[in-house]
């Protein structure tokens, strides 16, 4: 484990090997992140926060509780996953809302998913496995596992294979990746690899 000199890393969080956290970043209480992780410069990690082996948090991303990041998830920088279905910093008769007065809710990221800069998940959602988040999107939906989603609010526009590149269509509902040359089979709105059951 490596932490950059200015880095905050709470000792009640548990850091796997191998993982490096950047100048500035926070790691909050009770976080556990995998082995070989990257925490960004200002990134932020927030109070339980899970994240799988080989997750990369770019810099300045904000990752709230309770979020969950499998294996080999991507945030991308300024990403911000929330954590509040319905934002105040005051209850209705106006005194000032305390942590105990909400009920966080998580954003779930699955296995290779990538979230593209500045994009922003609003809780509760989860973004499927492999799934690709483009920059600048605000997801406030369910993602397929392989979507490419864009746009505010974001709608799927492709298919991505693991790769991250769009794939290319070789017959009514099979795809395949240009550069791997893995196959992909479609049902309805959802993909999976051709060898799975």
């Amino acid at each position: 484990m490596f932490v950059a000199p200015g880095a905050d890393v709470s000792a009640d969080a548990a850091i796997g090997e191998g993982t490096k956290i950047w100048h500035l970043a926070q790691v909050r209480e009770g976080a556990v992140l995998g082995e070989n992780c990257i925490v960004g410069r200002g990134a932020y990690i927030g109070s339980g926060v899970r994240l799988g082996d080989n997750c990369k948090v770019q810099n300045y991303a904000l990752v709230y509780e309770p979020a969950v990041l499998e294996a080999g998830v991507f945030i991308g920088p300024a990403v911000v996953l929330t954590n509040d279905h319905y934002p105040r910093a005051v209850a209705p008769d106006g005194s000032l809302k305390s942590a105990h007065d909400w009920t966080p809710v998580g954003v779930t990221i699955k296995e290779g998913a990538s979230i593209g800069a500045r994009a922003v998940c609003v809780a509760p959602v989860t973004i499927g496995r492999w799934a690709t988040v483009a920059a600048g999107a605000v997801v406030v939906k369910d993602v397929p596992d392989f979507a490419l989603v864009a746009g505010v609010p974001a709608r799927r526009l492709r298919w991505v294979g693991k790769a991250g590149v769009p794939l290319e269509q070789d017959e009514a509902g099979v795809w395949v990746c240009p550069e791997t040359g893995q196959r992909y089979i479609e049902d309805g709105e959802t993909l999976k690899e051709e060898s799975e059951d």
